[in-house]
């Protein structure tokens, strides 16, 4: 073989290896409806949004397929927020009883944060000194009943957010936002120097060194929720983030 013959090979063969990159990623970025066949075999684990019919895993709902590896779930086009357990929210206190508080989760129903799930001591006459109403706080999802939302704070993820801002978006947005394994969320908190809380109601708290940083997180966070399914999100934010990054003073 001689060599413009080598060079010709390799060259189809990075080829079709990009042209191989492209339609996996296309097939990760497929959007999908209700009772479509998306995967078959054994091999594959059904995710949110799926079920496993025989050998074949089926969506169960309109949204972009996504592939992790051998699990597969689809994420909806759109949404209100339904509570999990497990799940970290933000939400406003807007009542109190004589054992906790009420709290706006952005979902059909109320959470509610009894005393008991508080760290530390609360005397229960003290209810609203500890978090009056309007108070911001960071939950986790306990338990779901029929009446409502079961909050707990006993977690060191959990706290009352003092300072900063809130931004909200749709729920169905806040995978891409966190990124996976934290991926996306991490590099704009990194590149702004923000201290950044998503919660998967939808709801995201902002805060910085200076108000052009929270801006500019809050920027790119947008970018995401506006097009949380174009090619290279990843790349395009952090370019996004570089370009326009407050240049330090000399």
């Amino acid at each position: 073989m001689t060599k413009e013959e080598k060079k010709t090979t390799k060259k189809e063969a990075k080829t079709e290896k990009k042209t191989s990159e492209k339609k996996t990623q296309d097939k990760k970025r497929q959007i999908v409806v209700p009772g479509e066949v998306i995967a078959s075999g054994k091999d594959f684990l059904p995710g949110d949004g799926t079920r496993r019919e025989g050998d074949e895993i089926i969506a169960l709902r309109h949204g972009l397929l996504e592939r992790a590896e051998k699990l597969i779930k689809v994420i909806p086009l759109g949404g209100v927020y339904i509570p999990r357990p497990g799940n970290t929210i933000i939400g406003q206190v807007t009542d109190l009883s004589f054992n906790g508080w009420f709290i706006d989760l952005r979902a059909p129903h109320e959470g509610f944060l009894p005393v008991a799930e508080c760290m530390g001591y609360i005397n229960k006459k003290d209810i609203g000194d500890h978090f009056p109403i309007g108070e911001v706080l960071v939950c986790k999802v306990r338990g779901i009943s029929a009446r409502n939302t079961e909050l707990t704070m006993k977690d060191k993820t959990c706290k009352k957010l003092i300072g900063g801002f809130l931004i909200k978006v749709n729920p169905t947005r806040v995978p891409r936002i966190i990124g996976r394994a934290g991926s996306m969320v991490s590099t704009i908190k990194n590149e702004t120097g923000c201290s950044i809380i998503v919660g998967q109601n939808g709801l995201i708290w902002i805060k910085g060194p200076n108000t052009d940083a929270e801006m500019l997180a809050r920027d790119a966070i947008n970018r995401i929720v506006e097009k949380p399914f174009i090619d290279g999100l990843t790349d395009h934010i952090k370019e996004f983030l570089d370009k326009n990054k407050p240049k330090e003073k000399k």
